[in-house]
């Protein structure tokens, strides 16, 4: 068996977390206890990928949560409808404050070592382990920073393994004044250090339920729910028998052409409960803009690559067709000199209606990071709030390193989205797997 290790960090990381044990407990027949409760072997077949089976019989999640602020853990730890395993919570007696910078190099490194010890002990309960699924936020601290700096020593220390990371970027409209180095600061983070970042961006959450789903004032719970519905339609394929994507290798080998462009970005269709879709229906739903969790639009871009992930009664001959029509229809929109990059599947278990998960690597997730880094490049011209981060022991060097980084991430995306096939383009032999 392919285990994959969950890492959940910070406040936002554990309730992503919290909500998607919720959601795949109930998909593969557990109870709240962990006992299996289902009526079918398809639930059980890949259950250990993300669970580990006790002598008992029952089924613990194999996730460390992590979180330097206790409170948040408090409440998995006494209200979770998952039963997790006690010794994997882990926290601090303070915060970050926000601050990237303690997370990362005060606080955070005096967590490393217990949560590195956590990590190996899960590890070793497993028989084939295929990598690491991390669950952060970018805006806050603990989350980006402790996050980023796990994700660093994981790297480290198993080089061979896959890196997923499910990564929120904050809203325009900040929560904390530092939001934006954070962001930054993790991004180039990520750019090093990940294989594939699913990225969801709270600015697009919060548009889908005011625009589409129509909510006047939503709550963390309406935007959770859709979060979750990602988290899920993503990590399906490694959960139940399927032939494409069965584990994060396929996943990154199929979506991610070169190494440093791996944020992709994620649709979902349905919104919301209602009658059920046909396939044309469910494609042209989960290709659009509007139901994209990722503040760009696609059709400012070109796919490199793309995956769409049918759930429910549907038919196998019908997404094919449908595949091709896509193609077809939109060829403008597909890079011509990547072959055969629009893969579908379909995964009927444990799913009454049909819906779909659509993940993409376009290159129009550069409109979501020129958003930051105007924000970034504002507050650090002007040196806002930069003494927060050098009393914790970081340089000015860092915040100009990881601002040209990600400029030459945007750099590259736009290079890649004007290139056509009678060009001739010299690449370096290390941006090439």
């Amino acid at each position: 068996m392919r285990e994959v290790v969950s890492i959940q960090v910070g406040q936002g990381g554990n309730q992503i977390g919290a909500k998607f044990w919720e959601a795949i407990s109930k998909e593969h027949g557990l109870d709240s206890s962990g006992e299996y409760k289902g009526n079918t072997t398809e639930q059980t077949e890949k259950i250990r990928v993300y669970y580990n089976e006790e002598p008992t019989g029952r089924y613990v999640p194999r996730t460390v949560l992590l979180d330097l602020d206790p409170s948040p853990l408090d409440c998995l730890r006494y209200d979770s409808h998952t039963q997790y395993r006690k010794e994997n919570f882990l926290s601090s007696t303070t915060g970050t404050g926000s601050n990237w910078a303690k997370g990362h190099y005060s606080e955070g490194a005096d967590m490393l070592d217990p949560t590195m010890d956590t990590i190996r002990k899960e590890i070793e309960r497993c028989e084939g382990l295929q990598g690491f699924q991390l669950s952060h936020t970018l805006g806050g601290g603990t989350g980006s920073g402790m996050g980023t700096l796990l994700l660093s020593h994981l790297r480290e220390e198993y080089p061979d393994k896959m890196m997923l990371t499910f990564s929120t970027v904050p809203r325009r409209t900040r929560s904390f004044v530092a939001e934006p180095y954070n962001t930054v600061l993790s991004v180039h983070q990520l750019i090093e250090n990940a294989d594939a970042c699913v990225m969801l961006d709270n600015e697009a959450l919060y548009d889908i339920c005011y625009r589409t789903l129509k909510l006047q004032t939503p709550t963390f719970a309406d935007v959770n729910r859709l979060v979750t519905e990602v988290t899920t339609g993503v990590t399906s394929t490694f959960r139940f028998r399927g032939m494409l994507n069965a584990d994060i290798r396929r996943f990154v080998v199929n979506l991610v052409p070169y190494p440093r462009l791996h944020f992709l970005l994620t649709g979902i269709a349905p919104l919301a409960a209602g009658r059920a879709l046909t396939v044309p229906e469910l494609v042209v739903q989960s290709c659009d803009a509007k139901n994209m969790v990722c503040a760009a639009d696609p059709r400012h871009g070109r796919y490199l690559t793309c995956f769409n992930n049918f759930r429910g009664p549907v038919s196998r001959k019908e997404v094919s067709d449908q595949a091709l029509n896509v193609c077809g229809r939109n060829s403008s929109y597909y890079v011509e000199w990547i072959p055969n990059n629009v893969k579908a599947s379909v995964n009927d278990v444990c799913t009454p209606t049909p819906s779909a998960c659509f993940v993409g690597n376009n290159t129009s997730i550069q409109e979501m990071f020129r958003g930051v880094h105007t924000q970034y490049a504002s507050f650090f011209s002007r040196r806002v709030c930069l003494h927060w981060y050098t009393m914790e022991g970081m340089d000015e060097m860092e915040f100009a390193e990881a601002e040209e980084n990600l400029t030459d991430l945007n750099r590259e995306y736009q290079q890649y989205q004007d290139a056509t096939c009678e060009e001739d383009y010299e690449f370096d032999d290390a941006e090439l797997f």
